[in-house]
């Protein structure tokens, strides 16, 4: 598990059964929106989200 706190992104904590990590839509994985840090990923790049049909 990570100890990265959750990104307003984010559909689960990092490490969460049945999640995993995907590109932030927002930003399109760049981690920037309008010259500053995404606000949907914190800048990552990437969120947290349900996979499978979790």
């Amino acid at each position: 598990m990570s100890s990265e706190p959750p990104a307003p992104g984010d559909e689960a904590a990092p490490g969460t059964p049945g999640t995993g990590e995907n590109l932030c839509r927002h930003c399109n994985g760049t981690g920037e929106h309008d010259g500053t840090p995404c606000p949907v990923c914190n800048g990552t790049g990437k969120v947290i989200e349900g996979i499978g049909g979790a």
